[in-house]
């Protein structure tokens, strides 16, 4: 659970640093263009900030899942003795 975490916090993340870089491009100026670059800096912004958020629980997941596999181990350890 934790790795898939991992893997949408990063495509999240580089979503993020497209729409970053196409605030700071003229391809937002021009006529016609998907919105103005204000917008596509929001969604930079957003989209970086719920990489984070992701990327957290990614490694909450995996610590939880590590603590569980540990306890399961040592209930294993006092059982053999």
């Amino acid at each position: 659970m934790g790795r898939n975490l991992y893997i949408l916090a990063a495509t999240l993340g580089c979503l993020a640093i497209v729409a970053a870089l196409l605030s700071f491009t003229n391809i937002a100026e021009q006529p016609g263009s998907p919105g103005d670059s204000s917008l596509w800096r929001t969604t930079g912004i957003a989209l970086f900030v719920v990489s984070l958020v992701i990327a957290l629980g990614g490694a909450l997941s995996s610590l939880f899942e590590q603590a569980a596999r540990r306890a399961e181990d040592q209930r294993a350890n006092k059982r053999r003795r």
